[in-house]
């Protein structure tokens, strides 16, 4: 990264840095357990992913778990408590029932074909 002008290395080495990931999952730390245990399957990502455990859910996980993935204990998280699907799908429930294609006319028609 030898060039002229600007140096690149700089901005390289701080996209580096940002780019990292926060995973907040009900089973985070199965899920980084299983991860650490492959190995292989994310060498690349897997020193820039952060697990933690979505904030409703790390009351019910044994006290060293939610000392090591609860997210308001770990850097990184800040205030996010990791509800936001449920949050989305709960504005947008008005919507689900048209989208079902399961029922009474589904089944019938299933039989047809």
């Amino acid at each position: 990264m030898q060039t002229p002008g600007e140096a690149q290395y700089y901005a390289l080495a701080l996209l580096d840095e940002l780019f990292k990931v926060g995973v907040l999952y009900d089973i985070g730390c199965q899920l980084h357990r299983s991860i650490v245990k492959v190995g292989t399957s994310l060498p690349k990502w897997s020193p820039r992913m952060i697990f933690g455990i979505s904030i409703f859910h790390a009351f019910g996980h044994q006290w060293p778990c939610q000392l090591t993935y609860n997210p308001r204990l770990r850097a990184g998280f800040g205030l996010s408590d990791g509800e936001g699907c449920e949050r989305f799908w709960s504005s947008i429930r008005k919507l689900i029932p048209g989208l079902h294609v399961s029922g009474v006319l589904w089944g019938a028609n299933a039989q047809i074909w």
